[in-house]
């Protein structure tokens, strides 16, 4: 199942959802334009790798070699911590951020117009760093680069889940599109999510981040459970304005 919209109209231009995903395009459309060398050097840069994170320190000589084709005398001194940030912007080909930017539209527009602009920005990055915090706990001795927003997306999956669990999504289930519940899109979701990071867990790190996809859910359910009154009364009360008053 591919999600590709949902009929969920906000209330406000969702300036900060979009911001992300502009931000998101410039950044990979500026890796596009470096040579080879650059563009390796450019993602250990700015991507997260487990071990330093845990060592606070950059790879070992050895290990160092192990990631470039390169004499690594030309590899430049990196900030272990700075990538937390950096690495949510990046990504690895055009499928890698066009599912993201998708998933980021579909669920992030409506999560920003309850939440607010400044609460939206922060849940986004909470989501994101709690999804690479996961991720490092479960393979703390990976040398594997982490990169992409997906951890942060996940977590927007999880306010969406709990803000408008019936909403229908749109969805490409083979060669149809139909119209399929918030609930089972997003649930199916997480139980591939939570399949896919078992066999993980047994098989080595790996090349895509489960766990910080399932540790950025986690953190967006419960985040927003915790702030679910207020939520539900602000979605209800923009809904309540969305309805025509037939009664003047």
């Amino acid at each position: 199942m591919i999600p590709l919209y949902d009929r969920n109209p906000t209330r406000k231009t969702p300036v900060v959802t979009l911001a992300l995903i502009l931000a998101n395009v410039a950044v990979f459309i500026y890796m596009l334009f470096l040579n080879g060398s650059g563009s390796d050097i450019f993602f250990y840069r700015f991507s997260v790798v487990p071990w330093e994170i845990v060592h606070a320190r950059q790879l070992p000589m050895a290990a160092l070699q192990q990631l470039f084709s390169f004499p690594i005398s030309i590899v430049p001194s990196k900030q272990v911590y700075l990538p937390l940030m950096t690495s949510l912007f990046i990504h690895d080909g055009w499928l890698h951020i066009g599912g993201n930017m998708l998933y980021l539209w579909i669920f992030g527009n409506n999560v920003e117009d309850v939440m607010g602009r400044i609460p939206f920005i922060g849940f986004y990055f909470l989501c994101g760093l709690f999804g690479t915090f996961t991720q490092v706990a479960v393979h703390p001795n990976a040398f594997n680069l982490m990169l992409g927003a997906s951890g942060a997306i996940s977590g927007l999956l999880g306010a969406y889940l709990i803000l408008y669990p019936r909403t229908w999504i749109y969805t490409l289930v083979i060669f149809f599109i139909i119209p399929v519940p918030a609930f089972v899109v997003i649930g199916f979701w997480i139980v591939l999510q939570f399949i896919e990071g078992l066999t993980s867990a047994v098989g080595g790190a790996g090349g895509t981040a489960w766990f910080a996809h399932l540790g950025g859910v986690a953190i967006g359910l419960i985040a927003t459970g915790i702030f679910y009154p207020v939520l539900r009364r602000r979605r209800d009360a923009f809904k309540a304005e969305a309805q025509p008053d037939w009664r003047r």
